[in-house]
């Protein structure tokens, strides 16, 4: 979970104050800046483009509404007003929530909450979903491989050997190693070798002279690639 940055703008210097406290007290919040002159909040918005907004809707020059309809749009807003009649008009410009002066830190938190929700979704929905199956040319025709049959891949010269859980044979093919490295989903593959990339979750051991024990393969790990799988081993391991 990525920190969520923010900024504040409210003419009333002791709203900002206590807003700026609740963001110091408040985990993987981190504040930008804060404003009591909303002309000079408008060009900080825009150039830093906070995750968050916390936006009193009664200002001189331009009140908070004017101000919500340049932002940029990744930026989600926090209303805060004494005047419960804004609320209505605060979901015209999509606001995140709608807070009511005094704000209480409780209420605050459970707008924080809800930042923290709708950039979730995003930023899921935003990455990229793994194949569950990838095709590869084998004897002038197409294979498509079922990801997590795959136990490591051999690469040699021009050519890859795939060694698949229910293949009795490796299937080969005419492919480079980092094509290979590239295509297969990282968080369940690692290249230890040269020649050797393994589904991490098919290891059967590991030895002391680190070698490791996948279907019928002793591979030994080389020094280049030793520390990346002894990173790897320690975020999978119960040892100190």
């Amino acid at each position: 979970m990525r920190p969520l940055t923010c900024m504040i703008v409210d003419d009333e210097p002791l709203a900002v104050r206590l807003l700026v406290s609740y963001v110091e007290k408040t985990p993987d919040l981190h504040l930008l800046a804060s404003f009591t002159d909303s002309i000079r909040a408008i060009n900080a918005v825009k150039e830093q483009k906070p995750d968050l907004l916390f936006l009193d809707i009664q200002m001189p020059n331009i009140d908070g509404m004017e101000l919500a309809h340049s932002l940029p749009e990744e930026t989600r807003v926090v209303f805060i007003t004494a005047f419960k009649e804004y609320a209505f008009e605060s979901y015209e410009v999509n606001a995140l929530d709608f807070l009511l002066k005094p704000v209480r830190y409780n209420k605050f938190l459970g707008s924080i909450e809800k930042a923290r929700k709708q950039f979730d979704v995003q930023q899921t929905a935003a990455q990229p979903k793994q194949p569950n199956t990838v095709f590869i040319r084998v004897d002038g025709e197409w294979r498509n491989i079922p990801v997590d049959q795959i136990t490591y891949v051999n690469g040699m010269k021009d050519y890859v050997f795939f060694y698949l859980d229910n293949e009795p044979r490796p299937l080969i093919t005419h492919l480079t190693m980092k094509a290979v490295e590239e295509m297969l989903p990282k968080d369940k593959f690692l290249r230890i070798h040269r020649s050797y990339i393994i589904a991490v979750d098919k290891i059967l051991k590991v030895d002391k002279n680190d070698c490791v024990y996948i279907g019928k393969e002793i591979i030994h790990i080389p020094d280049g690639y030793l520390q990346t799988f002894k990173n790897f081993l320690e975020s999978r391991s119960f040892s100190k």
